[in-house]
Formats: C-alpha cells, structure tokens, sequence
C-alpha cells in the first residue's frame, strides 16, 4: 500500500481542524473582550498560576518593554495585579484578579462546559487512548516549536543525521 500524505485520514483531518479552530479561537475571544491576543494570551498564562514578569516575557516570545506594556494594559483593566514577590520583596509577581479571572470565564466557560460533557461521555479505557492520541500529537506540535531553524528539513533534500 503507498504511503498517504499526512492529510489524508479522518483523524489527521479532524487534528488539523481543531489546531486551526485553536487558532482561531484566540483571535475571536480576544476581539469579544476587546483584548489584543497577546493581553488574551497574558490572561491564559496567568490562570495558571502567578508568573513574574521576565517569565511572561520570555513565554509571549516578546522584549521585556512589550511585556511591561501588556502587563500596564491589564492592570489599567483591573486584570491583573503586580504583587511583591514573598521569597524575595525586590521582585514582582504577576497575579490573575477576580476579573480577569471572570472574563476568561465568560468566554470561555461554554467550551470547557460542552468538552466537560464530551469527556463524559468516553470511558475510562476511551480516555486513555484520546489522552495517548493527544500527547503524542502535543510531543509532534512541540518538536517544530523547539526545532532551530536552521536544523529544519528541507523540501526534497534527504533526512541530516541528528
């Protein structure tokens, strides 16, 4: 049998509509709360848990001056405060407020919702195989994020030895 192109599965079909509708859906939910991506971004991050500013500026992939005014923005909006640092008062951590937390809720509590029940719906040993699907497609996703540009294949040039 020869090989398929990378496409041509349902299930790489469905991967590839959902990473675009990830994509989209950034730009959509941040035009809604009136929020530039990278503020969204920002909000993402920080309902993980508090970050300092160095560390937000280094995930967001922009100077530590673009940062500063991401964080300004946010703080103008009441979504996030700066917050000395407990181990060490000269430095500042970014914290997620109450509202920040409730406009990330309002957009995007009906996803998380509809994939609550989703996930419901699958038993235990289904979970296992989705969440091995989905870690491996995660690992394939990061490996072009952590490739150097310059270790990228090129179209049509044989594979280089690692």
């Amino acid at each position: 049998m020869a090989e398929r192109p990378w496409h041509a599965t349902p299930t790489l079909e469905t991967l590839r509509s959902l990473l675009e509708a990830g994509v989209r859906i950034r730009h959509v939910v941040s035009r809604r709360a009136a929020l530039s991506e990278v503020e969204l971004a920002t909000l993402e991050r920080l309902s993980h848990g508090p970050v300092g500013p160095a560390a937000l500026a280094r995930h967001l992939e922009v100077t530590s001056a673009a940062a500063t005014g991401i964080v300004d923005r946010l703080s103008r909006r009441g979504h996030l405060d700066r917050v000395a640092d407990e181990a060490d008062r000269r430095r500042t951590q970014l914290h997620l407020t109450d509202s920040g937390r409730g406009e990330m809720h309002r957009q995007l509590l009906p996803m998380f919702q509809g994939l609550a029940r989703l996930d419901a719906e699958f038993s235990d040993e289904e979970r296992a195989v989705v969440e091995r699907y989905l870690r491996g497609a995660l690992e394939c996703l990061e490996s072009v994020i952590e490739t150097p540009p310059e270790q990228l294949e090129q179209p049509g040039q044989p594979e280089r030895s690692r």
